[in-house]
């Protein structure tokens, strides 16, 4: 209680204005861990359902333990978007993301799949640079394209072990590039709470429409190839349904992490922590099935981590200079 009597606001249901970027480290890393943890999951009970019927289940489950937070919890009501569209988009990235990176999920290590979505801050200097008029300097440009030939040493393309199915996770970093973007550029004075709620409702939206198409409208040729992406709804077993209720869990406590991480500090900052993931989705991958990454995979890895770490410093040096510049 505050002393005019009145409830105080609880920070998560409000967005930020201020950098605290040691704060923004921290949860970052553990919002990772659990989240490498999370796959591992959702790898594990990809034979037994559709990526559809997973979403529908853990949105769905999301929903209601928003509700229980702010509602029971906090007692307050989810704050209303100040930009609809922006938190919209924001919500679509994800979307996007999930798809090819879940998608890929029963075909691929983890370590694999991490390594091919770490290309996003190579992409989030593309973007910037497309799309906002940033200025990308020939080492940042040299920086990109060996992080891309890091991402050909993983993929093997024009040999035996190459999959077409390994791009689904350089594709979901394309769109949590957009994220990134999103989050830092248009929805840094959202609440985490209310982007939260965006991506949950956005997430039972498409798992709905999955379902709906692949078990009603259309079964396709390739289904029995790619059941895990073409088929809606299978009867599961109730150990499945607790596991899901693990992963909602776990990702809505590290998504509302990870969204205030970057609402407290830039994108730049943060990106020696934000490679932590590779590392946990290899240590989880050891765990559940004996993954080890092969030497070209590995080489691959460190390409990808040292290209997106050198692009981070250099926007974190471009931005210094920009920010002294306009004091002066």
């Amino acid at each position: 209680m505050t002393i005019s009597g009145k409830p105080k606001r609880h920070s998560l249901l409000s967005g930020t204005t201020v950098d605290r970027p040691g704060h923004a480290a921290t949860i970052m890393v553990g919002a990772l861990f659990l989240l490498a943890f999370q796959d591992s999951v959702v790898k594990l009970t990809s034979s037994e359902l559709s990526l559809w019927q997973f979403q529908v289940i853990r949105a769905g489950l999301n929903v209601i333990l928003l509700l229980l937070l702010t509602r029971v919890i906090w007692g307050a009501s989810c704050p209303p978007p100040k930009r609809f569209w922006a938190v919209a988009l924001r919500s679509l990235f994800l979307v996007g993301a999930m798809v090819f990176y879940f998608g890929g999920i029963p075909f691929l290590d983890l370590a694999n799949i991490a390594a091919g979505l770490y290309v996003f801050p190579l992409f989030v200097a593309v973007l910037s640079a497309l799309l906002l008029g940033e200025r990308v300097g020939p080492r940042r440009v040299l920086a990109i394209l060996i992080g891309f030939a890091g991402t050909l040493l993983i993929l093997k393309p024009g040999t035996d072990a190459f999959q077409l199915v390994g791009l689904m996770p350089v594709g979901a970093g394309l769109c949590y590039a957009g994220t990134i973007l999103t989050t830092r550029r248009l929805c840094r004075d959202e609440s985490p709470i209310t982007l939260a709620y965006g991506v949950a409702f956005t997430f039972f939206t498409a798992g709905a429409l999955g379902v709906v198409v692949f078990s009603f409208l259309l079964v396709p040729s390739q289904a029995s190839q790619w059941p895990y992406l073409l088929t809606g709804w299978h009867a599961i077993d109730f150990w499945v349904v607790a596991l899901i209720g693990l992963c909602s869990l776990i990702n809505l406590t590290a998504n509302i992490a990870l969204s205030r991480a970057y609402q407290s500090a830039e994108a730049s900052w943060l990106a020696p922590f934000d490679y932590s993931y590779i590392v946990f989705a290899t240590f989880w991958g050891y765990v559940f099935w004996s993954h080890v990454p092969d030497v070209l995979t590995l080489a691959g890895m460190a390409m990808i981590a040292g290209a997106g770490l050198f692009v981070a410093w250099r926007e974190r040096v471009a931005n210094q200079r920009a920010t002294g510049e306009t004091r002066t």
